[in-house]
């Protein structure tokens, strides 16, 4: 029988801003590894197969649900790595995790197929990725008999942060590797003496988010519990448009799909204490160094630290110092005789925060939202489907920037209302459209696209292609764009 990744991939990241923006999420970003998050969970499953081979499983190729804006960023995560997705699903909006898992499981189920689906958030990390993959064949093996499955960390300690699940009665299954348990309840977060409780009890897991089950059935009780969801979704994905690997789920029908996530939509009907007669989940038991990173005192945790219990990343120094964390990703960063700090530095912010206030950030980027600063969501350097750009400078009437234009790669057929443009090549050759001029630039040559004119810029070449781009006039927002061509079939807004 296939098993099925399914990648969620719908999460912001604010937390641990300003590393992460909306733009431009944790999932995307290389934090515990020289592999993004996204990349570490799709090669987690790797080697599941051959370490298994008496379940006879085939893993598939993921299915990913993502917000419409980071397509392009989901399929140049799988390019760099030498994958491709099964499909990538582009939500207009996020509608939480049930709708995604449903429209999903419909794709997975296209040509009559039903595979064990293994749900799976795209910004948690697994230090023992072996000992995942044992309790993943444990779920394989239940899903594939037709149960629900979902998986409990063990807990290191009274974490206050996490919903947990209460574990019931030893499920019988003498051929798993480990145990089974009846899912007695879901338990929202708790205070501090709960947490501790909970935790001397045994009894208790934090709730993971990931899940496993047969397609067929995850689509039964989502029509059973939330038919409006089910409708919803069905249309959306029914009345959906497909570009290769994308499906662009149907805006409309989507809208009208009801907020809810897996756990409330269905798995709280399945618990012992809610269920319905024939209504069960199980749970499996995960202790493999799990975390979501879910603020910057997680990511703390689950690095290298050094002796000290300093964890550096990029140019850092620390002297007299304990407990740190430090991310350098501009210039230099040092810190003297502080102990439990984060400290993080980007082009355009610098984060200094305790530790213990981590979950506080959000503070910063309420802030940015009420006063719609761009630091919200993007980087100086933003990424496109054709490469990059970032802002160098800019002022009340100019701004400049450096272009980056992958090989082969070329942008929209565009123009400006309020604003022209200079173009100077530093490295590679360009292609410049101009009107109804079609001419070549190679290093230090430049053009002139005055405000108004049909433009469009391309890499012919094999290497790189830098530009810096001088922009003049009235409005300089990248909203000032009218597209007449776009290989990447974007609008105006994108």
């Amino acid at each position: 029988m296939r098993l099925q990744p399914v990648i969620l991939s719908g999460g912001s990241g604010t937390r641990l801003w300003p590393l992460s923006r909306e733009a431009y999420p944790k999932q995307f970003l290389p934090l515990t590894s020289e592999h993004t998050m996204l990349q570490e969970t799709v090669r987690r499953l790797d080697g599941l197969d051959r370490e298994h081979p008496r379940l006879g499983i085939g893993v598939a190729d993921a299915v990913v649900v993502c917000n419409e804006g980071h397509r392009f960023l989901v399929a140049e995560q799988f390019r760099l790595i030498h994958r491709e997705p099964a499909a990538i699903i582009l939500e207009p909006e996020g509608r939480n995790t049930a709708p995604a898992l449903t429209a999903a499981a419909l794709v997975a189920s296209r040509e009559g197929q039903d595979p064990v689906l293994l749900v799976m958030p795209a910004d948690h990390t697994m230090r023992d990725e072996a000992g995942f993959r044992q309790v993943v064949a444990d779920g394989f093996t239940l899903a594939a008999q037709g149960h629900v499955v979902t998986f409990g960390i063990v807990p290191t300690k009274p974490e206050t942060g996490y919903g947990y699940i209460r574990q019931g009665d030893a499920f019988p299954a003498p051929d798993l590797a480990g145990s089974a348990f009846g899912l007695r309840a879901f338990v929202e977060k708790p205070d501090a003496q709960t947490a501790l409780a909970y935790l001397e009890s045994g009894d208790y897991f934090w709730n993971s988010g990931l899940f496993m089950m047969r397609a067929s059935v995850w689509l039964d009780l989502i029509q059973q519990y939330r038919p409006d969801i089910a409708a919803a979704a069905g249309r959306a994905v029914a009345q959906g448009e497909s570009d290769g690997i994308f499906l662009r789920l149907d805006a409309d029908s989507f809208h009208a799909c009801p907020s809810d996530s897996i756990d409330y939509a269905v798995m709280e009907h399945l618990s012992e204490e809610k269920a319905a007669p024939g209504a069960s989940a199980l749970v499996l038991a995960l202790a493999v160094g799990w975390s979501d990173v879910g603020a910057w005192s997680s990511l703390w945790e689950v690095r290298d630290q050094d002796e000290e219990g300093n964890v550096l990343d990029g140019d850092a120094f620390v002297h007299n110092a304990h407990n740190n964390l430090l991310v350098a990703r501009h210039r230099m960063v040092a810190v003297i005789g502080v102990d439990g700090l984060v400290v993080v530095e980007t082009p355009d912010a610098v984060l200094v925060v305790s530790k213990e206030h981590a979950q506080d950030v959000k503070a910063v980027t309420q802030h940015l939202q009420r006063e719609q600063r761009r630091e919200l969501r993007h980087h100086q350097r933003s990424h496109r489907p054709w490469g990059d750009f970032e802002s160098i400078d800019h002022g009340e009437r100019y701004q400049v920037k450096r272009l980056t234009v992958k090989p082969g790669e070329t942008l929209s057929l565009q123009m400006h209302h309020h604003r022209a443009e200079h173009w100077i090549v530093v490295s590679g050759t360009a292609r410049v459209t101009n009107e109804d001029r079609v001419f070549l630039l190679t290093e230090n040559q430049s053009t002139y696209i005055p405000v108004g004119a049909k433009h469009r810029l391309e890499n012919p070449g094999s290497l790189p292609l830098e530009i810096i781009e001088v922009q003049s006039g009235s409005y300089l927002g990248e909203d000032d764009i009218v597209r007449f061509e776009d290989v990447y079939k974007r609008n105006s807004k994108d």
